[in-house]
């Protein structure tokens, strides 16, 4: 039976979900001093439409100009391209490649990652540039930090590997190669059939969920109780204590940094888990 590929959570990750879920159980304070960010960062008061499901608000807003950004970013460069490419373009195409060599031909091969480039390139690039609004300033919130979005990225996910699977085995051959992979004895697929079904059809797209937005929540709280610290140091504390205000800015400047290199790590964890699972649905066990 075909081992099945995981990508484990490492300890930069469970540093920032450990810190996330401090800070989600810490009360603000009481006293009028520093007040702990809490879990109301992520749901703003509507800007539009308020008790409804097209409610727009301030994260709403934040995915708007990330996704226009990012699409006018590559129009541009696309209207722009010549055969000897400049800067922009070049810079661009470096991040194309990475995507159709590093990922979809690396995992797939390249017989059968063409079609999926797209599909991939697109996550890619869609969720880099909504977890980047976590450090932008005037935005200062990734996109990704609430639930909604990184569902929806991980629906077409699901989608994309099961159509996958149906497409190279049928819809009876999928299901009978995921649920019952060949040489194991017929009364262990009691047990392992529903383990899976759980496994493949809800693990799957709930775990690329959770991975996404607890990383990004975790994150942001972060930078925000290192930054308002600096500025109750800087502002409101007196004597010497307010030097350990230059402790926390460093600190603040630290995470600002790892929150960039965490916001492309999680968009290319999602979009190499994604190619894997339509490896691993594409491919008999």
């Amino acid at each position: 039976m075909r081992a099945r590929a995981a990508v484990p959570l490492d300890l930069g990750e469970c540093a920032l979900i450990t810190a996330a879920t401090n800070l989600l159980l810490a009360a603000p304070g009481e006293d009028g001093g520093f007040h702990v960010p809490n879990i109301g960062e992520f749901f703003p008061p509507a800007i539009a439409f308020e008790g409804t499901i097209f409610e727009f608000n301030r994260i709403t807003l934040v995915r708007f100009v990330a996704a226009l950004v990012l699409c006018t970013l590559f129009w541009l460069v696309a209207r722009r391209a010549s055969l000897i490419p400049g800067r922009a373009q070049n810079i661009a195409e470096m991040g194309l490649d990475f995507v159709r060599v590093n990922i979809a031909e690396e995992v797939l091969g390249k017989a059968h990652a063409r079609p999926f480039v797209p599909l991939l390139t697109t996550l890619f690039f869609a969720i880099l540039a909504m977890n980047i609004t976590g450090v932008v300033p005037l935005l200062n919130i990734a996109s990704t930090s609430v639930v909604a979005v990184p569902l929806i990225l991980a629906v077409v996910a699901w989608i994309a590997f099961v159509y996958a699977g149906i497409k190279a085995h049928g819809p009876i051959g999928y299901l009978r190669t995921s649920l019952f992979p060949s040489g194991v004895p017929w009364p262990i697929y009691i047990i392992l059939a529903p383990i899976e079904l759980i496994s493949t059809f809800i693990l799957r797209p709930a775990t690329l969920t959770i991975r996404l937005m607890a990383n990004m929540l975790a994150g942001h709280l972060l930078l925000v109780i290192f930054f308002a610290l600096t500025n109750y140091l800087f502002v409101e504390a007196s004597g010497a204590v307010k030097a350990v205000g230059v402790v926390t800015f460093g600190a603040a400047f630290a995470f600002t940094i790892f929150e960039i290199f965490i916001a492309a790590l999680q968009a290319y964890i999602f979009t190499l888990l994604t190619a894997v699972y339509i490896n691993l649905s594409q491919e008999a066990h």
